[in-house]
């Protein structure tokens, strides 16, 4: 004979009862695990390591290493079992690229099926407490329509799998493809019915930025970085060596470094701008690693408080790397890196600069400014160029060049004389 659970029974297993909600203190907290996946540059973006019963959603363009990164993750994972579901690839295809990628482990176990019921028997039957599924826009039932691939579909497959990892206390990853905007194809409602959603960017080069835009156990806007090599994806663990460019000799004028901040920690890039003259007298922006209206908007206060026009230029601006960058602590080096360029005033040696600008030419203050400074010292760089105030909270510590305006960071970087060399109409 069945038995209702107690008011108290409910409350200590951490469940709502069917018949009336529970005190919020009554409720037992969860005791969700984290563990390693094996690769630390995916362990920053999840927060750590993979939850216990939770889901995540990983989508890329085609051939960018999703398959690459879950063969390598399922392989590197220990002390876990291990179900690879593939609805794309033969059993003979995951062993051919597990072969050349020079993986191996004896708790992985591969399933080609597209069938949703044939792949919930099996999750039953095995047990895994690793599920990977590339793709989830393979996968069909009977139960939601006879035509796979429909957004219904789509819903009720990620519906059933999460269910089943939260239910099993397993960690499951949902290979998902994108459309030619770069967002995750199908609804979008799967991305909310997921714990974590992690997107695969490539820039122009071998490197690979894994970013976070949900974490329900961890920080957003984490980036792991990749490089793609022969035998796979590996970690890139001095990011210096893609985002700044080593020379011989001064900077070349347009260029200018600056330690941004991601997730949670300090990466120094390089910014490289260009003007030249417009085609046809209309102005374009051309930019796509930082937005181009925020390029557009920090071209615009150099116009208004600087005297330096840009209405009559073409403006190209790029991040050596090809990470995309949307932190504010960019701002005064896009600004100093769009005067630069169009002046021809190259920047001093062993210089960075961070802050945000205001439409009043004001430098505002950036969040962990004493980190970044600290960062930059210990990549050679003597000198900072940054706001004159910091964020409430953050305590005072090395030393910086504090500025207050626009017009005071350029007199501080070029010299006051040379801020008066362009007039308005503009250097040549």
């Amino acid at each position: 004979m069945e038995v209702e659970a107690s008011p108290a029974a409910a409350a200590s297993s951490g469940l709502q009862r069917a018949d009336g909600p529970v005190r919020l203190t009554e409720v037992a907290e969860a005791q969700s695990t984290r563990r390693s996946s094996g690769i630390g540059e995916l362990d920053r973006v999840l927060g750590g390591g993979i939850m216990s019963g939770a889901s995540v959603l990983i989508g890329g363009e085609p051939g960018i290493g999703k398959s690459t990164l879950m063969l390598q993750m399922a392989a590197a994972v220990t002390g876990r079992r291990v179900l690879y579901i593939s609805g794309e690839e033969s059993a003979g295809q995951i062993r051919a690229r597990a072969d050349r990628l020079g993986v191996t482990s004896s708790d992985l176990e591969v399933l080609c099926e597209t069938d949703l019921s044939a792949i919930t028997h099996s999750l039953n039957k095995i047990g895994p407490t690793l599920v990977i599924v590339d793709s989830i826009q393979t996968l069909h039932s009977e139960d939601a329509g006879p035509i796979p691939g429909t957004v219904n579909q789509i819903k009720y497959c990620c519906f059933e799998i999460t269910e089943w990892a939260r239910n099993h206390n397993a960690g499951v990853f949902l290979v998902a493809h994108v459309t030619k905007e770069g967002s995750i194809a199908g609804p979008k409602l799967i991305e909310h019915m997921v714990d974590t959603v992690l997107y695969f960017e490539q820039s122009g080069t071998d490197v690979r930025f894994l970013r976070s835009t949900k974490n329900r156990f961890g920080a957003t806007e984490e980036v792991g970085l990749f490089s793609m090599a022969e035998r796979g994806l590996e970690e890139v663990t001095d990011p210096a060596s893609v985002f700044l460019v080593r020379r011989e000799g001064g900077l070349p004028a347009g260029v200018v470094a600056a330690p941004v901040y991601e997730g949670s920690r300090i990466l120094l890039v390089e910014l490289q701008a260009l003007t030249v003259p417009a085609k046809s007298g209309v102005s374009r922006t051309f930019s796509d690693r930082i937005d181009a209206s925020r390029v557009s908007r920090i071209a615009a206060v150099l116009e208004k408080h600087v005297g330096l026009r840009f209405s009559d230029q073409d403006v190209y601006v790029n991040v050596a790397g090809g990470m995309r960058i949307t932190e504010v602590g960019v701002e005064l080096p896009l600004a100093l890196a769009l005067y630069s360029a169009r002046t021809g005033l190259p920047l001093p040696d062993a210089t960075i600069v961070t802050g945000e600008v205001s439409l009043a030419g004001e430098i505002r203050p950036v969040a962990h400014l004493r980190r970044r400074i600290r960062t930059a010292r210990e990549m050679g760089y003597s000198r900072c160029i940054g706001p004159s105030h910091l964020r409430s909270g953050e305590e005072a510590g090395e030393e910086w060049q504090r500025v207050a305006t626009i017009s005071e960071s350029i007199a501080a970087v070029f010299g006051t004389e040379k801020t008066r060399r362009p007039d308005r109409a503009g250097a040549s």
